[in-house]
């Protein structure tokens, strides 16, 4: 395993990006609405990605064939966009997204309701990016990688969720996938020690009931087994010396421990 140590340098063009793309997934939340098309989404990532001289990170990725990742319901992650796929009322959408900045990449994603959502999937929204700061507790130099897996995993658990096991976080920089693997549940043994300047991809993969998924024919969509609904939380974040810098948040809310309880 090889994992990178980022330079204050690096980290500065990781910022940007990470600082982009914040922008990038708030200007796609303003259009969700019932009606619109999973590419109509697309097209507005990939606009606004484009407009700060960035690229998406995803577009033709391993075959992928588009720049948002956008997948409905039980769709758990790798949703390809489609105009003839239209969100109704009552449904929820997460939304995965790069972008590569002077070669340097961030990748983030975000689960919202479409309209008016029932209690049951609002509150698997809100589980689910809970267990990210959950998880990110442990994200400091001196722990080890797992505890933030063990985490994830625990608060998930205890409110009822399946967490998946098939598909990982990761360590994020000059590519899009670098190591270390981050499970979201806790693996034998303790992990790696976590180092300053590392800079990790946290991506908490959660599901109403089983946490089991398969791939659909397309190749890429990932659904859910049981058919009933996932949600997706990711940032991507830094290891320093004190608590983790978290690199993809909206720069207007990085007081992160407000939203901790």
């Amino acid at each position: 395993m090889s994992v990178t140590i980022k330079s204050e340098h690096e980290i500065e063009l990781m910022r940007e990006a990470g600082r982009i793309l914040s922008i990038v997934h708030q200007e796609m939340e303003k259009i969700i609405r019932p009606g619109i098309s999973t590419m109509d989404i697309n097209r507005k990532g990939e606009e606004v990605i484009r407009s700060y001289d960035c690229i998406p990170s995803f577009l033709n990725y391993q075959g992928y064939p588009a720049s948002i990742c956008v997948s409905v319901n039980d769709e758990v992650v790798h949703g390809i966009p489609s105009k003839k796929r239209i969100l109704k009322e009552g449904d929820i959408v997460s939304l995965d997204a790069g972008v590569i900045y002077k070669g340097y990449h961030s990748d983030a994603a975000r689960t919202h309701g479409v309209g008016q959502i029932s209690e049951e999937n609002q509150r698997l929204i809100d589980v689910t990016r809970q267990s990210f700061f959950e998880g990110i507790k442990f994200a400091k130099a001196g722990n080890h990688l797992f505890e933030i897996s063990k985490a994830v995993q625990d608060y998930a658990e205890a409110n009822g969720y399946g967490v998946v096991r098939d598909l990982v976080g990761h360590g994020v920089g000059e590519n899009l996938h670098e190591d270390p693997q981050i499970p979201n549940y806790k693996p034998i043994g303790r992990g790696m020690k976590l180092r300053p300047g590392m800079t990790l991809a946290i991506e908490p993969m959660i599901n109403m009931g089983t946490w089991e998924v398969w791939v659909l024919e397309d190749d890429w969509t990932v659904v859910t087994q049981d058919s009933l609904n996932s949600a997706h939380y990711e940032n991507t974040i830094l290891i320093t010396e004190g608590e983790p810098e978290l690199l993809s948040y909206p720069e207007w809310d990085h007081n992160y421990e407000t939203i901790k309880a």
